[in-house]
């Protein structure tokens, strides 16, 4: 018996330290995977594209790696991009003609898809300032807060793209009314998408249950459009001020939203893209599952999930992200295409890759190695 206990202890001890170690190698790993996937994504694209949504998403991945690294290379190929694009969107002068229905024309001004790109201009102009930056971003979000509409946050993705430019420009500008509007055009989406049951958004009212249902019948969640709220809140978390009114709001979404989306991860680490049907679409998808990775791991990391409940769902996604999406040259595959939904017999594969997965596995990655950092 006693060689047991103390073969046990042995065990323990190695196990303890051994696990150590490998924490350790991990943090550089993480960095390595890092620079791998954004390095690759720089060398096969250049910065030259519009100021999509799909573009614009990636750069908030790539700016996040730049403020872990400091690397003037990822700055750089940023500020091109805005360059390119002359610090805009959509890009019409004539204000009677901006439109906020789904458009890729230069008079959907007012269109969140062509507003994300907002949060890397400001970003930008805090690396470097200069008002030209952000003149734009400033004139675009005060019109749309000066008219009386309420509804431009009409779909899921929406809320990634454009809450995090109302925080970013109010803690620039110390202008309330870019809280106060947050608050109103939230909840707006909310009486439109969000299931008080299950704690998630449907993509927009078109797929409200019973209206719309899985193949099987049930509640279809779309895996991206959620990962694009958790993530759009926890930026919003990060960027408003502590003592901001509605506060306590977006964070009860959060919380909530953690719990629900750790019930439904696969085993392998991944979430399927209807997250509550697996076999409505199944199979590995990255987009999701890295927006949900990051919306965690930025939750543990500044104190609002608990470690204990929380991190073996994020590890096991990180694991899943890192071994099986991050492939050996550096592409990050299993990304389900552009769309709105869980199709049903879509291939996603390996070679599944685009610009807004990236930005997503960027995100992830970047909280992954600063949890890692703060290991003692």
């Amino acid at each position: 018996m006693r060689t047991i206990k103390l073969f046990s202890i042995a065990f323990l001890f190695i196990l303890f330290y051994g696990l150590t170690e490998v924490y350790a190698q991990t943090k550089e790993a993480v960095l390595d995977q890092l620079n791998l996937a954004n390095q690759y994504w720089q060398a096969k694209n250049k910065p030259q594209v519009r100021a999509f949504w799909d573009h614009a998403a990636y750069h908030t991945g790539n700016m996040e790696l730049y403020q872990l690294t400091k690397n003037e290379a990822y700055r750089k190929y940023a500020e091109d991009w805005a360059e390119h694009n002359q610090w805009m969107g959509a890009k019409s002068a004539n204000k009677s003609e901006w439109k906020y229905n789904y458009g890729e024309t230069d008079d959907h001004v007012l269109f969140g898809d062509w507003q994300i790109c907002f949060q890397t201009y400001i970003d930008l102009y805090h690396i470097q300032p200069a008002e030209y930056k952000v003149a734009r971003a400033k004139d675009v979000m005060q019109y749309e807060m000066s008219t009386a509409n309420h509804d431009y946050w009409w779909w899921a993705d929406g809320l990634y793209m454009v809450m995090p430019v109302m925080t970013k420009l109010y803690k620039l500008t110390g202008d309330q009314k870019y809280s106060d509007k947050l608050y109103e055009y939230f909840m707006y989406a909310n009486s439109i998408m969000y299931d008080q049951d299950a704690k998630l958004y449907y993509r927009d009212a078109k797929y409200v249950y019973p209206k719309h249902k899985s193949t099987n019948g049930k509640k279809d969640f779309w895996a991206r459009g959620d990962g694009w709220v958790f993530a759009g809140l926890a930026k919003v978390l990060k960027d408003l001020p502590k003592n901001d009114p509605h506060r306590a709001e977006y964070l009860t979404k959060y919380q909530n939203m953690a719990k629900a989306i750790t019930k439904s991860q696969q085993k392998e680490g991944y979430w399927t893209r209807s997250i509550l049907d697996p076999e409505h679409a199944p199979g590995a998808e990255t987009s999701g599952t890295a927006f949900f990775t990051y919306g965690l791991l930025w939750g543990i990391n500044n104190g609002y999930l608990k470690e204990k409940t929380y991190l073996p769902t994020a590890q096991k996604g990180w694991e899943y992200l890192s071994e099986t999406a991050l492939q050996k040259d550096g592409k990050v595959g299993y990304v389900q295409p552009i769309g709105e939904k869980a199709i049903p017999g879509q291939v996603v594969d390996a070679n599944s890759t685009a610009n807004f997965g990236v930005g997503a596995f960027l995100l992830a990655g970047c909280e992954m190695y600063r949890y890692l950092s703060n290991q003692k």
